[in-house]
């Protein structure tokens, strides 16, 4: 294992798992599109927890999204995927933590940090993957809308939202991909035994006399 790489690992997948923070309560997920008005009394913006309005006077009003059940099933999964990258951030930290080399909370069996570091590049990655998964599938739905000549409702386009989440799904795939690499899982063993070409094994105790010449007496050898 390297210790630089894997301190890399950790310090890009801390930063994913920030971000991701800081992604899932952002109000602009989604803001609503001026393209062919001419005059903008207000400007909406959602999330996937609620939705917002601001005039021009720069007054803010808010209001929850009062059902799950009444949500569109692209909100309702993301939702459960935002939050399961947060849940699998939070373990591939302490696996990432108590795998490092440097670190004391795993004793000093190299072998078995290597795993539990490399099992916390795999939820690193997971975290991303999760991540952008919900992310891309909100914005394919903006976009959807946005370019539909049907569609009744409001148009939007993505926001910021969407742009730091994307950032930090790249950013804890990276990192994980980084930590992975950098373990070698159970490829060592503890002891290494010396290999002879008939399979016989010296131990490196000086032979002794076999019991047959023990039998006979100092006469044997006048």
């Amino acid at each position: 294992m390297d210790p630089i790489v894997e301190v890399v690992a950790l310090i890009l997948g801390f930063i994913g798992w920030v971000m991701v923070g800081v992604t899932l309560p952002n109000r602009y997920w989604r803001t609503s599109t001026v393209d062919g008005t001419v005059i903008t009394t207000s400007t909406i913006y959602e999330n996937l927890w609620m939705s917002c309005a601001t005039d021009s006077t720069g007054v803010h009003n808010c209001r929850e999204f009062p059902s799950l059940l009444a949500l569109s099933g692209y909100i309702q999964a993301s939702r459960a995927l935002m939050i399961t990258s947060i849940v699998f951030g939070t373990f591939g930290l302490v696996a990432a933590l108590i795998g490092l080399q440097c670190s004391k909370a795993g004793g000093d069996n190299l072998v078995l940090k290597g795993r539990i570091a490399g099992t916390g590049g795999v939820l690193f990655i997971l975290q991303g993957v999760c991540t952008m998964v919900a992310i891309s599938w909100y914005a394919f739905n903006i976009t959807q809308e946005f370019f539909d000549p049907f569609y009744p409702g409001i148009r939007y386009e993505i926001g910021e939202g969407l742009y730091i989440g994307w950032c930090s799904g790249v950013l804890a795939i990276a990192g994980g991909i980084c930590l992975t690499c950098s373990c070698k899982l159970g490829t060592e063993e503890k002891y290494n035994v010396p290999y002879h070409p008939r399979g016989t094994i010296y131990s490196g105790v000086a032979p002794t006399r076999s019991v047959a010449n023990s039998t006979y007496g100092r006469n044997a050898y006048v």
